[in-house]
């Protein structure tokens, strides 16, 4: 009989679940700070902001270079986790509907459970599948309104493309690990730094010079750099080495319900019933796939001498 681990034996579980969940909580607040704070038309620029100075900053801090095998991995894994995920998600949200692009974009944990099969070898879990896509039903209920489906086939690829461009990371960062004796700052730092030197070339080339920024943008982009980078993606990698890659995954939907639950408080948005409804499938989805069902085994009756050993 499949039963599910107590709570108290998953304590642990649970502190490093709750601080790495606030990352993708963190990567909600990217919308309204950028239609709030940036200037308009550089989704690119705030891209290389969010990734470039916050790795070189912790580079220079750690003062740890990569070694060996880790010039390269850092740099297939700044380029799945960053690189090509930011500027896919862009050219999604500007072709598709931005629910439609939201929910595409939250198959990852989907993915990342087909993944954790392929390449990590772990047994398919038929429980953490299902509340994984749940949580894209949930996410799709919250983002989507009447009228707004629309196809736009290099939309769809982007958003496709940007899942599974970060769920492939998530994999092999959780495959790879981490160098003996490099810590989570020093590794995000390789990691940022390689994804913004891959977006620098690319935001040159489609968005040409930097726009003017004020002090507000400069506020937004110290927010996207060093909490919504730096610091998020500290945490993430961290509880990506320390958790179950498929529960990591699952707290992916936290990004977009933040994102919804920060228009309504910041941008006067509303949520109706079906909106409501999503926000507690997904949260119910995120919850549940962080437990772990197990087979209840059958006690071993001790012998008088092994009592009496005790």
């Amino acid at each position: 009989m499949a039963v599910l681990s107590p709570p108290q034996a998953i304590t642990g579980h649970a502190g490093r679940t709750a601080i790495t969940a606030l990352a993708p909580a963190v990567w909600g607040t990217t919308y309204v700070v950028t239609t709030e704070l940036l200037p308009p038309g550089h989704p690119l620029f705030a891209s290389l902001l969010r990734a470039l100075p916050a790795g070189l900053i912790a580079l220079a801090l750690t003062r740890t270079l990569p070694h060996g095998v880790w010039w390269g991995r850092a740099a297939i894994l700044g380029v799945l986790n960053m690189g090509l995920f930011f500027p896919l998600l862009f050219v999604a949200a500007e072709r598709l509907p931005g629910g439609i692009a939201a929910t595409l974009s939250a198959s990852q944990p989907v993915i990342v459970v087909a993944l954790a099969v392929l390449l990590l070898r772990e047994r398919p879990s038929a429980w953490r599948t299902a509340w994984a896509v749940a949580g894209v039903v949930g996410v799709g209920l919250v983002v989507l309104r009447p009228g707004s489906a629309a196809f736009d086939l290099v939309g769809v690829l982007a958003a496709l493309g940007s899942a599974a461009s970060m769920a492939l990371g998530v994999t092999l960062t959780k495959r790879w690990g981490r160098p003996k004796n490099v810590g989570p700052t020093a590794y995000a730092s390789w990691l940022l730094t390689a994804g913004g030197l891959f977006l620098l070339p690319v935001t040159l080339v489609l968005e040409g010079a930097p726009p003017a920024v004020d002090g507000p943008a400069v506020l937004g982009y110290l927010w996207l750099g060093l909490v919504g980078g730096l610091l998020a993606y500290i945490l993430w990698f961290r509880g990506i080495a320390e958790l179950p890659v498929t529960s990591v995954a699952l707290l992916g939907p936290l990004s977009p319900i933040v994102a919804a639950l920060l228009g309504v408080l910041v941008l006067g948005q509303t949520l109706g019933p079906i909106q409501l409804v999503g926000f507690a499938l997904t949260i119910v989805a995120v919850t549940a796939g962080q437990w772990s069902p197990r087979n209840r085994r059958t006690p071993v009756r001790e012998t008088p001498k092994e009592r009496n050993n005790q």
